[in-house]
């Protein structure tokens, strides 16, 4: 690993010249531990950072316990839900025409109800009314095609 008097810019130079094999065992070094099966691209930013790491500190307890509740966050079920960013209200019925048979959606707090079960996507229920992939906001008329 570079000697720790050397500037922080000079060592992150120094990755750029590295060939794979070489910045494999420099990883070795940095992060006690085999690399990731990854390419040039990501073993030099993910050492860039392990370098400033070092030298610097890394993140303190409060940053990490946040981005911990972030992670934690986005990872629930509940936020993990495909709903278009600007849906009428909760309450709202869509109606789509296909085929002659006219089918409706509510917009919920969760989501959508159609046909008395609840779905998470509107691309779902266009889904279950067509038996084909459509964009469910398209499909509801949410969204205007490109022109």
């Amino acid at each position: 690993m570079s000697a720790p008097d050397i500037p922080i810019a000079a060592a992150l130079a120094e990755l750029d010249a590295l060939s794979v094999p070489e910045l494999k065992a420099r990883w070795q070094t940095l992060f006690d531990g085999q690399p990731p099966p990854a390419n040039r691209g990501f073993l030099i930013s993910r050492m860039s950072y392990r370098i400033q790491e070092l030298r610097l500190g890394g993140l303190d307890e409060g940053t990490r316990r946040r981005l911990r509740a972030m992670a934690d966050d986005y990872n629930s079920e509940a936020s993990r839900k495909s709903v278009p960013r600007e849906l009428p209200p909760i309450g709202t019925r869509l109606v789509r025409s296909w085929q002659g048979e006219d089918h409706t959606v509510t917009i919920t707090r969760d989501g959508f109800e159609y046909e008395g079960r609840p779905y998470a996507s509107l691309t779902a229920i266009a889904r279950r009314i067509t038996g084909t992939h459509w964009s469910g906001p398209y499909f509801f008329g949410l969204v205007r095609r490109r022109s």
